[in-house]
């Protein structure tokens, strides 16, 4: 099969279109422009997620295709992850501010950063650009890179671009863009529902 099925997530509940389609996919076009705009509005969705005490302790890195800070993050990803997102057309690393600048902690920094991240791959998907956000990097690796302070900490990065052409793709990796997209159901999930 050298197609991409459909990808809406068969969901229990109704949810927003855009939840219900939005996936993850590995297949980048390597060729492909980046549409700044739809970036731009991505960051913006992310810029006004909610955060404690609207701290906003979300910083980004924001890398495009052919430029040394995408070289950088690349060499920072780990495993499967750096043999496919050489093709998107951006890397944004996600860092949270886990102290302030007066030293102050802010324990709620990572949950301010999933959300800002969350935000960005929805609206990115809603303007038309794939992502996928990927926990496999080497922190230190993006530290070094962008000589950052003690006091971010890199979260995820995630590839951005167009949807790559599925009869050029390799074969396994179009067997796991078209896996079943499973999840467990809510009941699961619920530790006490009274």
């Amino acid at each position: 099969m050298t197609r991409i099925l459909d990808r809406t997530a068969p969901t229990d509940a109704p949810i927003l279109d855009v939840l219900a389609e939005r996936w993850s996919t590995r297949l980048f076009d390597a060729s492909a422009a980046l549409d700044e705009d739809a970036l731009a509005s991505a960051l913006e969705a992310a810029r006004w997620a909610p955060s404690a005490n609207n701290s906003q302790p979300v910083r980004f890195i924001v890398a495009r295709r052919g430029t040394a800070a995408h070289a950088a993050l690349l060499d920072a990803l780990t495993g499967f992850n750096r043999s496919w997102a050489a093709d998107a057309s951006a890397l944004v690393a996600v860092l949270a501010e886990t102290a302030g600048e007066d030293g102050t902690v802010r324990p709620w920094a990572l949950y301010d950063a999933g959300q800002a991240a969350a935000l960005l791959t929805v609206q990115a998907h809603a303007d038309g650009l794939h992502t996928h956000q990927m926990g496999g990097f080497v922190a230190d690796a993006i530290r070094g890179a962008f000589d950052l302070p003690a006091n971010l900490r890199p979260v995820t990065v995630i590839a951005a671009g167009v949807l790559g052409d599925p009869a050029s793709a390799p074969a396994a990796l179009l067997e796991r863009e078209n896996a079943p997209r499973t999840r467990r159901p809510v009941a699961e999930s619920l530790l006490v529902d009274a």
